[in-house]
């Protein structure tokens, strides 16, 4: 499908000389600011430039080189010719003398830069929907505009992380700027006892590192280690920000774990591929969500943290040139990016961010890779960076797929200076992805209806957003009736075997605050992040309740604000209703509750509650914690009472939620402060970042009775680790 931007906006062919306009620079006369290494170098090495020097992503590491990549991507950013001479004797595709090398080491482009203390200096600048520092031992300012458009505020209060994860503060004032070392939380006892302190996080990531090897060795990735290294990328970085909302502020100050996080997994080594290669991404699936660059990085899709065009060095009849292996487009620049199949792509470069001097781009690095695969045809990776709703600046970046750059022009930007266009089509045959955003986007502003809608709203306004029923399968009409219900009904209140007054923060709770019973019970801090993630998974989570005095709002009532995302009920083709959303769901967020009535688990016999009832919900059933950290303490699910809760005759969305053996969603049991009531809910919560439409499941759970074959079903989750069963 082609998309027409208007006569002038595409130059005819032959009808512009780029050679004329632009500085053109073959790629080996760009002198590399790497230092010189006479021994050991894998590179060979231009006259009068200095060689190239290539590590192992954990090291040993030379002087002044970089102990990780990616953190910026230097002016003289120069593809690597490792990997490359087996193909050297050998014809290949894409019209290539050689073919392509199928993948060299991700990290082998390094811009060492000034050491400070013993350690390499890392600039990472501000990347896409993320507000707030760089993660580096000082920030270097004279560095060009990023790639999506984004530069640093040179007055602002900046906190980063050096490569062993400490942190250190900056001021842009004029002169030079001033540094001090932040505190340190106390760790290991006292009030803030399950806040890791700095040491605490080190010992946590060498857990992460011995788990992740233990489970998928020093291989590159499939799907289970990417949803692995994910999860527990956003599970640290969450664990980092809880550790941070415990220190002292500072005004204008915007703390970045993602950043740090990010450090110091790459500096252990903890990826899912560590090599850079042309096409598919082992492990990545078309659709994939990630919420923060440095996701990218880790699981190989996008190496640059910053740059918006990523590429790698090919031999081709001797000569080595650079081919794009993926881009990522975000409304930095002037892409036109609305048509789900082709993308108009803006070059790099233009930009001087220190005296703001305007300038033609130039056709080199990026900009000489994404030409060089216009003329090869070969597949580039399309990132797609899309507003997230539930925050002011931040970025959903969403995988759409292979595509292939069809023809690239010149041509006057708003600025009045020439820039590159490169137009992308999408390669057919794969599944869709950002096609599915468009749609949604319809839906919800009216333009469009969903197809086979049977009701607009199932909840009858119960909910604050209408939940919609669907069958675009047959022609079942719905689900047997029942009457929808936002809450838990207990029949007969259950004493608390704890007393409770509840808290009596009026303006809400505060993380550090000692006089707050609620955190007291979670150990002396909130349980969740300040934008309402769930931090890790408890035995029992403790939020505010009737007898507190804190307001609707407060940080620790997150399960009690209702849905928050637009959720569907739909046929499934062989697994009967069940539940999706049409946005996008980040990894920790509260999707809703378990709602009907609790019964007497003397009701259930062996074979349930009745042979029919399939809207059950048994907490008494072992479970596998899903969000904890390698090495923290066992926080499977544990109540003080047997609950069983019935949504036959009367529940919420929760009862539509299917059984996977490889969940997306986990279940976590919340007491609310209810005077001297036992007051427990079971509350759901994304293991991991869910795309729009994906099916939400979660693990029904183990029973351990000597009847539990009797109990069996036989599994259709489709999991590549599916059990093959579960219990009803």
């Amino acid at each position: 499908m082609e998309h027409s931007l208007g006569e002038d906006s595409i130059p005819g062919s032959g009808s512009f000389d780029k050679s004329r306009v632009l500085n053109v620079k073959p790629l080996r006369s760009l002198v590399p600011v790497f230092p010189s290494a006479p021994n050991g170098s894998s590179f060979s090495t231009p006259q009068g430039g200095a060689p190239f020097v290539c590590a192992t992503p954990s090291g040993p590491f030379p002087n002044g080189a970089c102990p990780f990549f990616p953190f910026f991507t230097s002016d003289s950013q120069r593809p690597p010719e490792q990997n490359t001479s087996a193909a050297a004797n050998q014809g290949g595709p894409f019209g290539f003398s050689n073919p392509i090398s199928n993948a060299v080491p991700i990290n082998s482009f390094r811009t060492p830069t000034p050491t400070r203390a013993g350690r390499a200096q890392q600039h990472t600048g501000v990347a896409n929907g993320d507000t707030g520092s760089g993660s580096s031992r000082r920030v270097t300012r004279s560095r060009a505009q990023t790639e999506d458009g984004y530069s640093e505020n040179q007055n602002q209060v900046s906190e980063y992380y050096g490569t062993d994860g400490t942190e250190v503060e900056e001021r842009g004032k004029v002169g030079r700027p001033k540094r001090k070392a932040q505190k340190r939380i106390s760790g290991g006892g006292g009030k803030h006892a399950n806040v890791p302190s700095d040491a605490d996080i080190d010992m946590v990531v060498d857990k992460i590192q011995t788990s992740f090897n233990d489970k998928f060795g020093q291989t590159e990735g499939d799907r289970a280690s990417v949803e692995y290294l994910t999860m527990m990328y956003d599970l640290f970085r969450r664990r980092v920000l809880q550790a941070d909302d415990l220190k002292d502020a500072v005004p204008g100050l915007s703390r970045r774990p993602d950043l740090r996080a990010g450090t110091l997994f790459l500096n252990k080594g903890i990826r899912a591929n560590s090599k850079k290669r042309i096409g598919t991404v082992p492990g990545v699936e078309v659709g994939d969500i990630f919420f923060f660059r440095m996701e990218l990085c880790l699981v190989g899709l996008h190496a640059p943290s910053m740059a918006g065009i990523d590429y790698m060095g090919i031999k081709n009849t001797g000569e080595e040139e650079p081919l794009a292996v993926s881009i990522v487009s975000s409304g930095g620049y002037e892409d036109y990016a609305e048509d789900p199949d082709v993308l108009i792509y803006s070059g790099q470069g233009g930009v001087n961010r220190r005296d703001k001097e305007l300038s033609d781009q130039k056709l080199e690095r990026g900009n000489l890779a994404l030409e060089k695969s216009t003329h090869r045809a070969n597949d580039v990776r399309v990132i797609r960076g899309v507003k997230d709703l539930s925050t002011v600046s931040g970025k959903i970046y969403v995988y759409d797929g292979l595509y292939r750059i069809n023809e690239s022009w010149t041509e006057k930007a708003k600025n009045g200076c020439s820039v590159f266009k490169y137009k992308l089509v999408r390669m057919p045959g794969q599944p869709e992805a950002f096609r599915i955003w468009k749609s949604i986007e319809q839906w919800k502003g009216g333009a469009t209806s969903r197809v086979g809608v049977i009701l607009p709203d199932l909840t009858s306004g119960e909910e604050k957003l209408p939940v919609s029923l669907v069958n675009d399968v047959d022609d079942e009409k719905g689900p047997a009736h029942f009457t929808y219900t936002s809450i838990l009904k207990y029949s007969n209140p259950i004493n608390s075997t704890v007393p409770s007054s509840g808290c009596v923060c009026i303006g809400g709770c505060l993380s550090g605050n000692s006089n707050c019973p609620c955190l007291e019970k979670n150990k002396g801090s909130l349980p969740y992040t300040a934008n309402g993630l769930i931090v890790s998974q408890k035995s029992l989570l403790h939020e505010c309740g009737a007898s507190c005095q804190c307001p609707p709002n407060c940080k620790n009532r997150v399960s009690q604000s209702g849905l928050k995302f637009h959720l569907e009920v739909f046929k499934t083709k062989d697994r009967g209703w069940g539940l999706r959303s049409w946005d996008p769901i980040r990894a920790g967020a509260f999707i809703c509750e378990y709602a009907g009535e609790v019964i007497s688990p003397s009701k259930i016999d062996k074979f349930g509650v009745d042979t029919d009832d399939d809207y059950t919900f048994d907490a008494t059933r072992n479970s596998q914690p899903l969000g904890v950290l390698p090495g923290e303490p066992d926080e499977a699910p544990k109540i003080p009472f047997p609950l069983v809760i019935s949504a036959k005759y009367a529940g919420n969305v929760a009862r539509f939620m299917n059984h996977s053996c490889s969940p997306n969603v986990l279940w976590q049991p919340i007491s609310r402060e209810n005077k001297n009531e036992s007051d427990i809910h079971i509350a759901f919560y994304a293991v991991r970042h869910i795309p729009p439409m994906t099916e939400l499941t979660y693990d029904y759970g183990i029973i351990s009775q000597d009847d539990a074959d009797q109990r069996k079903k036989k599994c259709l989750c489709g999991s590549s680790r599916c059990r093959g069963f579960f219990y009803q």
